[in-house]
């Protein structure tokens, strides 16, 4: 039960991951795609009905961690607080640029909304690639998994990597997004930029993977690879589809590489946490289990009618003057 509930989490990253990936992506690329006012409302409407519900995955994710395993929950954010502060105040200020930048019809309104998500956007994708990286690198906790050194302990050059790593996914995985979601001069810019960023904007995830599992890097590399010659061709649904394979590869390669711990010490392996020894009871487990096989079909049900309704591509004709 424990190995199935470290399953679960790791799904619930990778749809964390794969979806809110692109989601920051826009955010960062905003004004870099958006040359003016209507076509910076396309590529914000492009996420519009989908970035709050794509958070959804993160808040499930942290409420099962705590559930199933209350013992790797507390060691890692209470040791990691400074990165997962970061994180959560920079997800809370593109969340509500979102919603107040409309509310005002000022140019400088506006600017300084669009300046909270491309900064919100980008502190976010390094924080959760922050985070990721420290559970799978590990911490200086000792044998009562509390951390040992300064509260800037969590803050390593693999942790750096791999922040950099999931904000450089994200802002290819993003750009492909744009050129899925719109039509006209948006989509062109957004393919073409996503072909010309892409060797360095990768770079660092396939570095982090290569140091954490060796050759099991190579398997991403090829997918991302597949997937940016998929977009030269104007594939952009393919070239979609291929980055949330390398995602889900890049998953899978980093929780493979983790277990059967949930976060080492790099003090001594000694003292890292493990599932079995930072897991809940039986019985907890066992109705959560239950829980999550009514609600999870529930969700991904609701969720994927969203997607399906908002489909089709939107361009600068779509939006309204006012």
């Amino acid at each position: 039960m424990e190995t199935l509930w470290f399953c679960v989490i790791a799904l619930l990253w990778l749809g964390y991951l794969f979806l809110e990936g692109f989601d920051f992506g826009v955010g960062m690329l905003l004004p870099v795609l958006g040359r003016d006012n209507t076509e910076r409302r396309v590529m914000i409407n492009t996420i519009g009905p989908v970035w709050d519900g794509n958070e959804v995955w993160l808040l499930v994710a942290g409420g099962a961690t705590f559930a199933a395993f209350p013992g790797w929950y507390a060691a890692l954010f209470s040791a990691a607080y400074l990165p997962l502060t970061l994180f959560l105040l920079a997800l809370i200020g593109r969340g509500v640029a979102f919603e107040y930048r409309g509310k005002v019809d000022s140019v400088r309104w506006r600017k300084v909304w669009d300046a909270v998500i491309f900064a919100g956007s980008w502190v976010a994708a390094l924080g959760v690639g922050i985070i990721i990286a420290t559970t799978v690198i590990g911490l200086p906790i000792n044998a009562a998994g509390d951390r040992v050194g300064s509260p800037f302990a969590a803050i390593t050059w693999q942790a750096v990597l791999g922040g950099l790593a999931i904000a450089g996914y994200a802002l290819v995985h993003g750009a492909i997004f744009i050129a899925l979601k719109t039509e006209g001069e948006i989509r062109e810019r957004a393919r073409r930029l996503a072909l010309r960023i892409a060797p360095v904007a990768l770079l660092p995830l396939v570095v982090l993977l290569a140091y954490v599992a060796h050759l099991w890097a190579i398997p991403v590399l090829l997918l991302a690879l597949l997937a940016l010659w998929r977009l030269s061709f104007g594939r952009e649904g393919q070239a979609f589809a291929l980055m949330g394979l390398a995602v889900a590869a890049t998953v899978a390669t980093l929780f493979g590489t983790l277990y059967p711990n949930v976060l080492p010490s790099t003090l001594d392996p000694a003292f890292s946490l493990t599932v079995a020894g930072a897991a809940s009871s039986p019985y907890t487990l066992t109705v959560m289990t239950w829980v999550a096989a009514f609600g999870t079909p529930a969700v991904l049900i609701y969720q994927g009618w969203t997607y399906w309704v908002f489909r089709k591509r939107i361009g600068v004709r779509h939006i309204p003057v006012h």
